[in-house]
This record gives C-alpha cells, sequence and structure tokens, in this order.
C-alpha cells in the first residue's frame, strides 16, 4: 500500500471516529440530566438559623414558620422588578418560560397556587411528591428560607433567601409569571 492509499484510510477511520464522538456529545448536551451531586456548593445559611431545625419529614424550622407570615405581610409592598434581578441566582437550575421544558430544576412558570411535584415531564424526590398541598404564599415563603429544612430529601441544593425582603420580592416576581398573573395580598 503506497503513502496516498494509507492517508485516505486514515482519515476515513477518524472521520468515523469524530462523527461518533461528536453525535454522542450533541445527544448528551441536549438530553436533561440531574447530576447526583451538584458541581458547587451554594453558601450555608447563618448557624442561628439552622441551629434549633426541627429533624423529620415535613418538619418546618422555627425561623421558616415564623417568618413565612411576615414574608407574607411584605408581599404587600413588594417589588416584583427587585425580585426578577434576585431570580437571576435561580436560573442556573430553573426555566420560568411558558411552554419551556425542565432544566435542572423544575419550569416555574406559573408556579404559584400550582399543585407541588406537579410540573409535566419533571421527575420530583419523593419527599417533594409526598408534600402535597399547593404553592401558595405561604408555602413558597416557607420552602425559599430553608428547602432542605422544610422539605427534607428535596432535591433543591439552594439554601434558602436569608432576607424576608428578598423573599417578598421573589414571590412577587414569581406571581408574575403566568398566563394570568396572581394578584398579590394586600
Amino acid at each position: 500500500m503506497d503513502t496516498f492509499e494509507f492517508t485516505k484510510t486514515a482519515a476515513a477511520v477518524l472521520s468515523a471516529l469524530l462523527l461518533i464522538v461528536g453525535a454522542k456529545t450533541a445527544i448528551d448536551m441536549n438530553v436533561g440530566h440531574t447530576p447526583e451531586k451538584p458541581g458547587y456548593v451554594l453558601p450555608a445559611p447563618a448557624p442561628a438559623e439552622t441551629a434549633n431545625a426541627p429533624q423529620g419529614e415535613g418538619a418546618a424550622a422555627p425561623a421558616a414558620a415564623a417568618g413565612s407570615e411576615e414574608v407574607v405581610a411584605l408581599l404587600a409592598q413588594a417589588n416584583a422588578e427587585n425580585g426578577k434581578a434576585i431570580f437571576k441566582k435561580c436560573q442556573g437550575c430553573h426555566v420560568a418560560e411558558n411552554g419551556k421544558s425542565s432544566t435542572v430544576g423544575p419550569n416555574l412558570w406559573g408556579v404559584v397556587n400550582r399543585p407541588k411535584a406537579s410540573f409535566p415531564g419533571y421527575n420530583y424526590s419523593d419527599a417533594m411528591k409526598k408534600k402535597g398541598g399547593d404553592w401558595s404564599f405561604e408555602e413558597l415563603a416557607h420552602f425559599l428560607h430553608g428547602p432542605k429544612t422544610y422539605i427534607p430529601g428535596t432535591k433543591m441544593v439552594f439554601n434558602g433567601l436569608a432576607s424576608p425582603s428578598d423573599e417578598a420580592d421573589v414571590i412577587a416576581y414569581l406571581a408574575t409569571l403566568a398566563d394570568t398573573p396572581v394578584a398579590l395580598p394586600k
């Protein structure tokens, strides 16, 4: 075999390998998946917020329980535009657009008053499925304050928002994300 034939054969083999690897990479990029372990750890809430957190399924931290009433009271003055800016932290895992499929977390379009663990096609944790109920303003306030303390076993890796005003602003923004936005309490 001469060099020209060898070059053609080598080019054909390398092209086939490139096609196989390229196709696999394109498929992997377009198929949603949830990592077994997060690639980074988000900052933990202050120790005072978690020190008295009760253990067990469905237990809410005392700070979250008291804070949800405060957050709901703040909704009358909440700023949805500020909530939109804060929500950018969430966009690493969530989309909030009508008709979009879920990414790492479920799509949050129309989440206010939606039943928990109900976005079609998203694989929720067993803990989230067992929680039941709807995402009311109070429930969102509890969850945004401390997802892992409010629903132990949730897949959500975010540790929560420490500021009640930030929670109220994010909830106000989430209320706008629907075909018919949800009215905030007065």
